[in-house]
């Protein structure tokens, strides 16, 4: 979602932008994608796709955009393949992407190898000591670094750090009942920026530690919106297993292209938004009014999906925004 609507903002009806998003209907605009676009062919269509770009390259020069990574695309290699490619191309064209990451389906599938069963209470895995060796070992051994193996295919681009580096991420316990689940109470931006000045790409698997040692499991979507804020980034983006946020939860076309945090809480009001996506938009909301520029909810299960968002008119998922006149640094001529 990369333009501005001649109004600043989408109507809950999601009707189309004039800027050619996609409405809540499904319906995209006819631009293509350079994978679709054989230059031979169709050389305008080539260049009209790179030029597209053009303006969201100059936009978010310098940018700080952080991507949660999770769901489908971390275990699909093809899906994988193209987030590496993705977040590269981010970095290539001078975005600070800073990437976050959990593992819960690779941490399942250890802890059932093992024998032992995993419970959740509201979403979260319950965490015992055994449990979170596992999650240590996965998430900081394993994920963290196909990861960072990954994004070096390319060149020597990323940096594997983990929340208990430098206390890059200080917790505290969530909730006893779920044992060694952690809330983040503190980050410490300093190893961030520090990767960020060597341009480098931080890749940051979510454990944290408290001020005795003890290292607790963070859930990723919490620690993404924490380091967004700590960092003020332009963007935070995260990569789902849904199209964005639909006005219609059994219609997969109902997407709503563009929303302000006063309609996510109408949406709220209303029960358009209920169950699992209200403390998913809470924290959107959070997170603007805490200085992130934008949140995005895009289908990590769409090949090149940061791409189609961050550099064509129309994007592919859910963007919120703050509400025009309660934000003192909104400009509609700066939106984009």
């Amino acid at each position: 979602m990369s333009e501005q609507s001649s109004s600043g903002q989408q109507s809950s009806s999601g009707q189309q932008s004039s800027s050619g998003q996609q409405s809540s209907s499904g319906q995209q605009s006819d631009s293509q994608t350079p994978s679709s676009v054989d230059p031979r062919r169709d050389p305008e269509i080539a260049v009209d796709v790179l030029l597209q770009a053009l303006p969201y390259i100059e936009a978010f020069r310098g940018a700080v955009v952080v991507v949660k990574f999770g769901g489908n695309a971390m275990s699909s290699p093809e899906l994988f393949a193209d987030f590496a490619k993705d977040v590269v191309m981010m970095h290539r064209v001078g975005m600070k992407p800073v990437v976050v990451h959990g593992g819960g389906p690779q941490i399942g599938e250890w802890l059932k190898r093992m024998g032992k069963e995993s419970t959740f209470i509201d979403g979260r895995r319950v965490t015992d000591a055994e449990t979170l060796e596992v999650v240590q070992m996965v998430l900081m051994g394993k994920v963290n670094a196909d990861i960072v193996t990954a994004l070096n295919t390319f060149g020597p681009v990323a940096l594997g750090l983990s929340g208990t580096d430098a206390r890059l991420l200080t917790a505290t316990a969530h909730d006893p009942a779920l044992g060694f689940v952690g809330a983040v109470t503190k980050v410490n931006p300093e190893l961030i920026t520090r990767t960020l000045s060597m341009d480098l790409i931080p890749v940051i698997a979510t454990v944290g530690v408290d001020e005795s040692g003890q290292t607790y499991n963070i859930n990723a979507d919490d620690a993404a919106t924490e380091i967004a804020q700590c960092l003020g980034a332009e963007k935070l983006i995260f990569l789902t297993d849904v199209p964005g946020l639909l006005e219609d939860v059994n219609d997969p076309d109902s997407l709503i292209a563009r929303v302000t945090t006063d309609q996510v809480r109408e949406f709220i009001s209303s029960g358009v938004i209920s169950g699992g996506m209200i403390p998913k938009m809470a924290g959107c909301i959070r997170a603007i009014e805490n200085g992130v520029g934008s949140v995005h909810l895009i289908d990590g299960r769409l090949p090149h999906v940061l791409l189609l968002e961050l550099l064509t008119r129309a994007g592919v998922g859910t963007m919120v925004e703050a509400t025009q006149g309660n934000d003192p640094n909104y400009s509609e001529s700066t939106q984009v």
